[in-house]
């Protein structure tokens, strides 16, 4: 993984995997955004079976598709799962762009 800390309450990243999500609640992360939809690409693990492993870490995540540019919806589903969402959040897609388009929708 390589991680990019965005500021003290987020981080973005590339796809991770069910293996990973160990080391993800081992860097200090209590919750995962997940911006990618599956069947994105060919081989890429599903939401479901990361979500499954974030669960058995205690940790709290969340699916937020995004394919183009980001909906209303989307950016609606975003900011409510910030709000109850323990910090720091590690946010993934393929490359960590649209979890971090997401991120980018909080005013601060």
């Amino acid at each position: 993984m390589n991680i990019r800390k965005l500021d003290d309450d987020f981080s973005v990243t590339a796809q991770i995997t069910p293996e990973q999500v160990k080391a993800v609640s081992d860097a200090g992360y209590k919750s995962i955004v997940c911006a990618r939809p599956d069947d994105e690409e060919f081989g890429q693990p599903s939401f479901d079976a990361v979500a499954r492993a974030a669960e058995r870490e205690g940790l709290q995540i969340v699916h937020i598709p995004v394919s183009g540019g980001l909906g209303e919806g989307q950016i609606i589903r975003f900011h409510e799962a910030w709000e109850r969402m323990p910090k720091p959040v590690l946010g993934y897609c393929r490359s960590g762009a649209r979890a971090g388009s997401l991120y980018a929708t909080l005013s601060k």
